[in-house]
């Protein structure tokens, strides 16, 4: 039988019988070489005129899908029978009726002219979408029944990732998807901010000796150069103490008044003579009533992520001295009454089915164990925050009193859109963050890691929904489990872990980016080990990668020079693994697309390690003695390797990427969406430099000598 798929203009048939190719009635220039075949699937190489193609041609029932090079393609399968009845001027049947139509271009659907069961014409309008703020009539292609429609007023049908959001503890991880994002065209904003106020920010000051303002300013300067060492891009890494954010947070406490959803309520707090004042949150720790966790602290757990009150805790002790001398005092808080809110957060939750579990599980967790969702108090008596009003107007009985962290915090993401624009970095910060200002079409996604995610999945979604405006809601949330470190917890406290600041003055950032996003703690926790950090670098980053550029560029240095060479034809072992590396890419921005940073790190170490495997069973230092022809072949295909390594690797390794295509002088290197083409970039000739070695391995010695330097107290 033969297929004859119609893409535009272009006519394509391949005889499976004989195996010819005809393009546009044309007999061309092809070879078609089978790799895999199943009961319902066929993959072969197509090499027409020289230029290779993967084909996948799956069969489902009536329906058959193609890929072509890892990418699904729109295509009109027909046999000969449907070609001689369409000869005759005959309906094709199935074959033309059911066909989907796509939008040739990013737009909104305005009207839908048919429904389900609707009998169409050609050229009859189907319909009517608004792009380049013109109207479009979108027609159908042939005459038949209407099986589905998938579209309804209102619907964007072209989605832009434009919104990001995260925790810091996850800077590393949302990093690797921006490179992806724009590479692919789309608009990104990537924010961060400093979480500064809180109980955690007044004890590191005193601990310091420093006053809190002054303290937290500090800190965001250091963080700052730390995430530029570390290599994140941000567009704007602003600060919760921020004025956009004061105003944010105080405009959003009104509009919850307003709606009912915060309480005045007087409470009993803890209270400590020895220290002379009220102990919120982490001013006092204690054991978890959930757990048994000993060092469990006065707003959370840390080791259940039950979410606590410091008079919750067995046996409590003030954080700052000590104490144990602690009593019950009246003080009137504010809360937001969450609990109202939980059949609309619950159905809401429901409907994120491509969520993580770690996400929804914790989110239903806090839901409905116990009691279900509590109504959580969102002022504190401490003298550093967001200061408690109501809009601009005095809030009385609140005086000197500010919101809770986890009220302020997460406005930030938005306040920093903001900070974005009024630095003069960008515009139109609303078109972001409100749906009636173009941010329908905005998909916000947040990193963060696990004790984060109900604050995230149901406070600050209650925050949003509640004030009843049109603020854009989180999209997808990307949450991860704990990494612990060498057998125990990090902990600043104690100084257990290798922190930001100290890891850049050891290794390059590259180091250990690779490490944690080859290791990111996703389905469990993960662990750090020196071990496992040496074996991860010398193995794949060393051995694999660096090894290859190594090998091929000063091969070609020394049997031909620093040019490309142009002499010999690739062979099947050339297209073979063309072939293959198109399909492994294909799986890998997959991954990169689902946001499975593991799965994404395997599969990029397998395209590195494609090139070795290639290196090594053609030998080109062994094929040159006889056929130098040959190996100038096999060493243009394994130099322009590089370059697409580059392009690849640079969401994980960006400073390495860098410098590999410095080394083979290339710029503005494109996302390889068609990877035949990418491995002809460096044409014959193309002048390339033999790069300094990209990765130093590490020794036993500095193993050991970091390990017992990071086990103890940090100085």
């Amino acid at each position: 039988m033969a297929l004859h798929p119609r893409t535009g203009e272009t006519a394509l048939s391949i005889d499976r019988a004989d195996g010819t190719v005809t393009v546009d009635g044309d007999a061309a220039d092809a070879r078609l070489t089978p790799l895999r075949q199943s009961d319902r699937a066929e993959t072969v190489l197509l090499v027409v005129d020289g230029r290779p193609r993967v084909v996948t041609v799956e069969r489902d029932g009536s329906a058959t899908r193609v890929w072509v090079d890892g990418a699904p393609v729109e295509v009109d399968l027909r046999t000969d029978a449907d070609l001689l009845l369409e000869r005759f001027g005959l309906d094709v049947g199935d074959a033309a009726a059911d066909r989907e139509i796509h939008a040739p271009m990013p737009g909104l659907v305005l009207r839908v002219l048919v429904s389900s069961g609707d009998t169409v014409e050609a050229g009859q309008g189907v319909v009517v979408l608004e792009a380049m703020k013109m109207e479009n009539e979108l027609t159908a292609p042939a005459a038949g029944t209407v099986a589905a429609v998938h579209a309804a007023p209102g619907d964007a049908v072209v989605e832009r990732h434009r919104g990001v959001g995260l925790q810091q503890r996850s800077q590393v991880r949302a990093e690797v998807c921006r490179p992806l994002l724009r590479g692919r065209g789309q608009e990104v904003l990537f924010l961060c901010a400093t979480d500064e106020h809180g109980t955690p920010a007044e004890l590191a000051a005193a601990k310091a000796g420093k006053p809190v303002a002054e303290y937290c300013a500090e800190m965001h300067e250091v963080q700052a150069r730390i995430a530029e060492g570390f290599g994140l891009s941000f567009d704007h890494f602003g600060r919760s103490s921020s004025a956009q954010n004061k105003a944010l947070t105080q405009h959003f406490a009104a509009a919850l008044y307003d709606q009912g959803l915060i309480e005045e309520v007087e409470q009993r707090q803890i209270y400590s003579e020895t220290d002379g004042r009220f102990l919120p949150d982490r001013y006092v720790e204690g054991t978890c009533p959930n757990c048994g966790f000993e060092d469990a602290r006065g707003d959370q757990c840390d080791n259940c992520t039950k979410q606590l009150d410091p008079e919750d805790l067995i046996n409590p002790r003030s954080t700052v001295s000590g104490a144990t001398d602690l009593e019950m005092r009246a003080t009137k808080h504010l809360f937001l009454r969450q609990s109202q809110m939980k059949d609309k957060l619950d159905e809401w939750i429901n409907s994120k089915a491509d969520w993580p579990v770690l996400t929804t599980s914790i989110a239903k967790k806090w839901l409905h164990d116990g009691d279900g969702l509590q109504d959580r108090g969102i002022t504190r008596d401490l003298d550093w925050g967001v200061p408690v009003k109501r809009g601009d107007a005095d809030w009385p009985g609140m005086e000197g009193k500010v919101f809770y962290v986890w009220f302020d915090a997460p406005i930030e993401y938005i306040a920093c859109a903001q900070e974005w624009v009024d630095a003069g970095k960008g515009s139109d910060w609303e078109s972001w963050w409100r749906t009636d200002k173009g941010a329908d079409d905005v998909r916000y996604t947040q990193f963060m890691g696990k004790d984060n995610v109900p604050f995230h999945t149901l406070s600050f979604p209650a925050t949003i929904m509640g004030s009843q405006e049109p603020w854009k809601l989180v999209d997808y949330i990307k949450s991860f489990n704990y990494l612990n470190y060498d057998g125990g917890q990090f902990s600043t406290s104690r100084g257990r872990g290798v922190f930001m600041d100290q890891a850049l003055e050891i290794l390059p950032a590259d180091y250990w980016r690779w490490w944690l996003l080859s290791h990111a703690p996703e389905t469990s926790d993960a662990e750090f080990t020196w071990e496992n950090f040496q074996s991860s670098v010398n193995k794949d980053l060393a051995d694999v990668l660096g090894n290859f550029i190594s090998r091929i560029t000063k091969f070609c240095r020394s049997k031909f020079s620093e040019d490309v060479p142009a002499a010999g034809e690739y062979g099947p072992e050339e297209h073979a693994l063309i072939a293959d590396l198109t399909e492994r890419v294909a799986r890998y921005q997959t991954a990169m697309e689902a946001m499975e940073v593991r799965k994404s790190a395997a599969e990029l170490r397998a395209i590195w390690a494609a090139g070795n495997e290639y290196l090594q069973a053609q030998a080109p230092w062994t094929t040159f003695k006889t056929d130098p022809d040959k190996a100038a072949a096999q060493v243009r295909l394994a130099l322009n390797l590089i370059p697409l390594y580059a392009v690849l690797s640079a969401p994980f390794i960006p400073t390495a990427a860098a410098s590999m295509l410095d080394s083979m002088k290339v710029e503005n290197a494109a996302w390889p969406d068609d990877v035949p083409a990418a491995l002809a970039q460096l044409a014959p000739g193309h002048a390339f430099e033999v790069p300094e070695v990209l990765f130093a391995k590490i020794t036993d010695d500095q193993r050991d000598a970091w390990a017992e330097k990071f086990a103890g107290v940090r100085s």
